[in-house]
């Protein structure tokens, strides 16, 4: 079955991995929209280089372009998660489970700032699960900061992730203020060089204008349709039979473990309260949880002991996704 398949670490399922990628995806292949005008980066970056990427590519390029960036990014974090263990076993559930998250809606087929923001998001979580063990992480903390601002010019709400580095802080630090003030003046930095170009230009009102979405009301409705709303739900299942796994693990399993799942538990909250930094609010923002929320669904389908449980239950997850993909 799938989940015992990817349960063990072989290159198999680097090939198993990339065709249930492909057939999670195939419905939007049979109703592909005549045009597809792909927004790569914020207006902070396409004003100033005046070059709009993507733009030349037909609807199937944009579907097959954002099915190897997903591979490449479902691949990254599960090397990631296991070069830290958090499975307890390496294994490609991990790889699964991304793909199968992105794969959850139709826009997150198509390329988007969120999907090239994912890159950078698991290299983010690659460094801050290892920031226990250093002795001097103020440099990783620099870097980290400015990591933080070049993503926010790709896609601005993901500015949110400067307040994930403190809370990173918080959980694995002990308090120096010296590591929390270097975060700050990571992201500084890249705001203020552009800044600077942008004064050389003589544009600088377009440079204040990047941080126009920090004024943006709270919207009170996202508008999502029946379809969305009844695809989530085998999600939702599942992460409540990982609430159950993780409850009998978590006090016997390492303290670092424990950490990075608290991590991961903030970085969700930060990602789905974030999504009014955003104009115009759209389903594909929520294509960031996509990392965090694969790491605790591969957690139960690795730990999980009722084979007819979990195999069911991503058979009937996948079996969603097809279904209303051609809805």
């Amino acid at each position: 079955m799938i989940i015992s398949q990817h349960r063990k670490y072989t290159p198999v399922n680097i090939v198993l991995v990339s065709a249930i990628g492909l057939v999670l995806c195939l419905g939007i292949f049979f109703d592909l929209p005549e045009h597809i005008t792909p927004v790569l980066f914020e207006p902070a970056i396409n004003n100033l280089i005046g070059i709009r990427l993507g733009t030349g590519l037909a609807p199937g390029e944009n579907v097959i372009i954002t099915l190897a960036l997903t591979l490449l990014q479902a691949f990254f974090l599960n090397r990631t998660v296991n070069n830290f263990n958090l499975l307890g076993k390496p294994n490609f559930t991990p790889a699964l489970m991304y793909m199968t998250l992105v794969s959850l809606f139709t826009p997150f087929l198509v390329l988007s700032p969120p999907l090239i923001c994912n890159f950078i998001a698991i290299w983010m979580l690659g460094k801050l699960f290892n920031i226990y063990k250093q002795h001097d992480i103020k440099g990783l903390m620099f870097d980290l900061g400015m990591i933080v601002a070049v993503g926010s010019l790709i896609y601005f709400p993901f500015m949110v992730m400067i307040i994930l580095l403190w809370i990173s802080l918080l959980i694995f630090r002990p308090f120096n203020w010296r590591e929390w003030i270097t975060p700050l003046l990571g992201f500084s930095t890249v705001y203020f060089l552009l800044g600077v170009i942008y004064y050389w230009t003589g544009r600088l009102q377009e440079f204040i204008a990047v941080f126009k979405p920090l004024g943006y009301a709270f919207p009170t409705e996202l508008s999502l349709s029946m379809y969305d709303y009844l695809v989530i739900i085998p999600i939702v299942v599942a992460l409540l039979f990982f609430l159950a796994v993780l409850k009998e693990h978590f006090f016997k399993s390492v303290v670092h473990l424990r950490k990075s799942f608290q991590l991961l538990f903030f970085m969700v909250l930060l990602i789905l309260g974030s999504f009014y930094l955003n104009q115009h609010i759209t389903i594909n923002h929520f294509l960031l949880c996509a990392p965090a929320i694969a790491i605790y669904l591969s957690f139960y389908f690795t730990n999980s002991k009722s084979k007819w449980v979990y195999e069911t239950l991503y058979l009937v997850i996948a079996a969603a996704i097809i279904y209303f993909q051609f809805v």
